[in-house]
């Protein structure tokens, strides 16, 4: 019989487990903060905080940081704890490493670190463009968003599964 530390030992769990578990948190987040559960905004609020840092208070008056009041709020603390989860995850299951280029890539596209950087910039750029644009991120629209029954989350979730699949076959190159 596994015992609790058994399991979290495991590298991977089952899907079904972390889909109720997501589930409990999701419920939770309403419940205690009346807020979705979702991370994209913490970006937009750090890149805000930076901004305001740089150019001075004038920054808060922009209309999106109106609406979105600039500062460390659950959503930043979800942030680090996403980090830090996943940090601990790591070094439990004995999986932790540092790596410039993971093997996968290194197969597939070699070993420049510059050019598997200049690629994760990129793609780093292109998902927060995407978030802002959609008015939220995979967390907030494929989990809260779906379990709101909400159309526009439902199509986005559809839109991240077929995104995710066409970067799986570029990088199994089944295409």
């Amino acid at each position: 019989m596994n015992t609790m530390i058994d399991v979290l030992r495991d590298p991977t769990w089952s899907p079904y487990v972390v889909g109720v578990g997501i589930g409990f948190l999701s419920w939770l987040t309403f419940l205690l903060s009346d807020h979705a559960l979702g991370i994209s905004t913490a970006f937009s609020k750090t890149a805000g905080m930076i901004e305001k840092a740089i150019r001075g208070p004038k920054v808060a008056k922009k209309l999106y940081y109106q609406e979105n009041k600039l500062g460390i709020d659950w959503g930043w603390m979800l942030v680090i704890g996403v980090f830090i989860g996943a940090l601990v995850s790591a070094r439990i299951s004995g999986t932790f490493q540092l790596e410039w280029v993971p093997s996968m890539w290194e197969e597939a596209f070699g070993s420049n670190i510059l050019v598997r950087l200049a690629v994760a910039v990129i793609g780093g750029i292109c998902i927060g463009f995407g978030a802002r644009w959609g008015c939220g991120c995979t967390s907030g629209h494929g989990i809260s968003g779906t379990m709101q029954l909400l159309l526009g989350s439902w199509l986005s979730a559809a839109c991240f599964f077929i995104g995710g699949v066409g970067v799986a076959m570029l990088m199994y190159r089944i295409l």
